[in-house]
């Protein structure tokens, strides 16, 4: 789960791309460029909110 679900300065729904964005860029060996370039992520904003965002949900709430 990706929180923020937006774009911070664009507004555009990015969260949507999340989970297999984590999956195929950062999990395994594939470019995060073509990744995102395969995702349809084209706004520098949006492709930057993906490449940092870093889940902490797991560390802040340990207790499902």
């Amino acid at each position: 789960m990706m929180v923020p679900v937006r774009c911070f300065t664009c507004g555009n729904v990015v969260g949507e791309h999340w989970e297999e964005f984590d999956e195929r860029a950062n999990e395994g060996d594939e470019d995060p460029e073509k990744v995102l370039d395969e995702l349809g992520v084209d706004r520098y904003c949006c492709r930057r909110m993906l490449v940092s965002h870093t889940d902490l949900v797991d560390i802040v709430s340990p207790y499902q």
